[in-house]
């Protein structure tokens, strides 16, 4: 039940990337931005990490339910009423600054923005061969890194009106609605009899069976990005560190990650993923294990952040592409659900473990986490053995 012939495949993508740059712009400004004005209103650490929460919770409540609707009705209207969502719910930020209120928008924010996700990612993986499939990954991950790298910068705009970043990223959005019905539909392959006998759990079985490993990535780059954008500028403001160096270093990790989103994409291509992805989180451990020793130097933070980002901030893709590499064709779209939960959790354990460790242990627990976590995934890809063989998986 496919019209993929009524798309140019380089129009398609192009637009693609487009709508997940828009998605990583909104995500990446909700972060710090609300972590700050809750900084500032008075509230715990523990408090602003509970509530940057509430978007990965709304992620994670949505995934099981996405497939479906994808599979049923295509790919472009789940996400034409996932940005429709979007862009209300960023209009009813400023009415209210409460807790509770925002709390509550940022998990409806989470469940939409996972619906835009979760078909793009689907929509490209799927219509992608396995030459370019890695390339075409790491373009979708250089747009939405690109676009989460843009997001910090709006805190500056609270210093004119605090109502002036959620407009202009909802302005964006509605424009990322007018290029999406530019693009006729299409729905996912569901044609093979894994697909029509398995059932929902027999389907989650089989990926978590084949494709393991490819989960833990995406769930530290989860950590990591939760960690880094929502419980980072709290500990960074706690140790002196002013809002506006802030506005550089956080864009720092994910500038990394865009300059090497698509080499690290072509490099997998050619050399393997999972070897491409033990490297990058050994060096990436060893540069956030001894990031304590020279925190306090602004420029050497800024820097470590820059190269860390270049290391890890391709972890969601790769993840992302290995797990193409190693299901058969029609048991991406739960792949892909599955990954959109592992990275929820990750997402969701880094505010909340970050906003803990601020509270009770302070200088360098952050970047102790996060090494601690890498080495975790080391070790698990040691012993990782692929058991569905796929052309080069």
């Amino acid at each position: 039940m496919s019209i993929a012939q009524n798309n140019s495949p380089n129009l398609r993508l192009i637009m693609l990337v487009v709508m997940v740059f828009v998605a990583g712009f909104v995500q990446g400004m909700l972060l710090p931005l609300l972590a700050i004005v809750l900084e500032q209103a008075g509230y715990s650490s523990a408090m602003n990490g509970m509530n940057a929460v509430a978007l990965y919770i709304g992620v994670l409540l949505a995934s099981p339910f996405i497939e479906h609707p994808v599979r049923k009705y295509g790919y472009k209207p789940v996400i034409s009423i996932g940005l429709i969502v979007i862009i209300a719910t960023l209009l009813l930020f400023p009415l209210w600054q409460s807790f509770w209120f925002w709390f509550v928008l940022r998990l409806i924010i989470g469940v939409a923005d996972n619906m835009v996700h979760f078909s793009t990612q689907v929509w490209i993986t799927s219509t992608s061969s396995k030459a370019v499939r890695g390339r075409n990954i790491a373009i979708y991950g250089l747009a939405f890194s690109a676009g989460f790298a843009g997001g910090p910068l709006m805190t500056n705009l609270l210093a004119i009106d605090e109502r002036l970043p959620f407009v202009i990223a909802a302005l964006f959005c509605a424009i990322i609605w007018l290029i999406l019905l530019k693009i006729r539909n299409e729905w996912p392959d569901n044609t093979v009899e894994t697909i029509q006998q398995s059932g929902t759990l027999g389907r989650y079985w089989l990926v978590i069976k084949y494709g393991w490993f490819a989960f833990l990535p995406p769930l530290a780059f989860g950590f990591m990005e939760a960690t880094i954008h929502g419980s980072y500028p709290i500990y960074a403001l706690l140790i002196g560190i002013d809002v506006e160096w802030l506005s550089i270093i956080l864009p720092a990790f994910v500038i990394g990650g865009v300059i090497t989103q698509i080499p690290l994409g072509i490099l997998s291509d050619r050399v393997g993923r999972k070897k491409v992805l033990l490297i990058l989180a050994i060096l990436g451990a060893g540069i956030f294990l001894t990031l304590p020793q020279y925190e306090e130097h602004i420029p050497l933070l800024i820097i470590a952040f820059l190269v860390s980002g270049g290391l890890l901030g391709s972890f969601y893709s790769l993840g992302l592409m290995y797990l193409a590499d190693l299901l058969p064709k029609q048991l991406l779209p739960t792949g892909n659900v599955l990954i959109a939960i592992s990275f929820s959790i990750g997402s969701m354990l880094g505010p909340l473990i970050g906003g803990v460790l601020i509270d009770w242990i302070g200088e360098g627990s952050l970047y102790y986490a996060i090494g601690c976590l890498l080495l975790i995934i080391i070790s698990a890809g040691v012993i990782f053995r692929p058991t569905f063989h796929q052309e080069e998986a």
